[in-house]
């Protein structure tokens, strides 16, 4: 057993000392017997060991008696993609210090900080505020979803975006550099997750969430605790399921097929539907969207060439800089030859696309 998990016989020991991982039985010899359960928790215990959680937080972990095996492994998914995402800005902003070096341009000892800095995935949020933004007409549907709720949670807030004006609302926001760029005026803002809200149960009238699940680590667990603190929902996601719509979305079927695999083993739509006992309506795009979300310039293609458009999109980080140069150099060079205009002639005709977006209220 430690040879295959890759740990000292002493690290079992210790763990069936301090109660973490118990195997089943013993041999006639006195030797420790694991059975397909203990390895399972055992691959739990090492799996958030080596993403830097202690002993006692991961006891309390895999000790949750609310939490099976496959919302373990969703959590742990979503912890290392975040650790992912987190190298790959680092490689991206290196790759762009490389750059300024090359042409002779020096960075500021700031910026050389950042590189290695705990608030480098934060910095990827300065951008948004050039060009993320409430887009009206999608508000609307959000905030006739609230109904006649008078206190408003708004969790996954970042810089404010949708929050109603004629609401009492309290937003819950992550990170700082986002906080940071909330506008005056906004509504107050607590730092916190999702998965973990410092309210008591039925404290808010509603709790909403716009284009935030796919940031959590454990979105179910993000939606139970938005059911447990507000007597209604209304959250707006994609749906992850929707294969036809990368179909639809020339960005990801001609230019990005990475986008894909960003998918994998996102919980499905029925599943996040469920996990807040509402129902799921399709929310379209419009052509000229105010918001520049990832799919919001379908009509537009020469936004994506744009870095700052970009930037202000986790999609591209996360997909990585090679695949990013494919597809905007793809992108640049069909728009050039007209290719990308014959390709998707009959968009033009279009005033709004449907491209997984979704409306979930319950």
């Amino acid at each position: 057993m430690a040879e295959l998990a890759g740990v000292s016989v002493r690290t079992l020991h210790h763990y069936d000392a301090v109660g973490l991982v118990r195997p089943s039985a013993r041999t006639a010899a006195g030797y420790r017997a694991y059975s397909a359960d203990d390895v399972e928790r055992l691959r739990e215990v090492l799996a958030y060991r080596r993403l830097g959680f202690g002993l006692r937080e991961i006891a309390d972990l895999v000790d949750d008696p609310d939490t099976d095996a496959v919302a373990h492994l969703r959590r742990l998914r979503g912890l290392l993609m975040e650790q992912r995402d987190r190298a790959g800005a680092m490689v991206t902003a290196i790759d762009r210090e490389l750059e300024a070096r090359a042409m002779g341009i020096r960075t500021t000892p700031e910026e050389q900080l950042k590189v290695l800095g705990a608030q480098l995935y934060d910095a990827i949020g300065s951008a948004y505020p050039a060009t993320r933004r409430t887009e009206p007409r999608i508000a609307a549907r959000v905030w006739e979803a609230l109904g006649d709720a008078r206190t408003v949670l708004n969790v996954g807030a970042g810089t404010g975006s949708y929050e109603p004006p004629d609401r009492d609302v309290t937003a819950v926001e992550p990170s700082a550099v986002m906080r940071a760029q909330r506008p005056a005026g906004a509504a107050p803002c607590v730092a916190a997750a999702a998965e973990s809200l410092p309210f008591e149960d039925g404290s808010f009238d509603a709790a909403m969430a716009f284009s935030t699940v796919h940031h959590w680590r454990d979105p179910i667990a993000g939606l139970r605790e938005m059911r447990r603190v507000a007597r209604r929902v209304v959250v707006v996601t994609y749906d992850a399921g929707d294969t036809e719509r990368r179909e639809r979305f020339w960005l990801t079927r001609d230019y990005l097929p990475e986008f894909a695999d960003l998918l994998v083993d996102w919980p499905s739509l029925a599943e996040l539907t469920r996990a807040i006992g509402g129902r799921a309506e399709p929310v379209l795009i419009p052509w000229d969207c105010a918001d520049g979300f990832f799919e919001a310039y379908w009509r537009r293609p020469e936004a994506y060439l744009d870095e700052q458009v970009r930037r202000a999109v986790s999609v591209w980080t996360r997909v990585g800089p090679q695949a990013e140069r494919r597809a905007v150099d793809g992108l640049r060079e069909d728009l050039a030859s007209g290719r990308w205009a014959e390709r998707n002639r009959d968009l033009v005709a279009l005033d709004a696309a449907e491209l997984g977006l979704r409306l979930l209220v319950a």
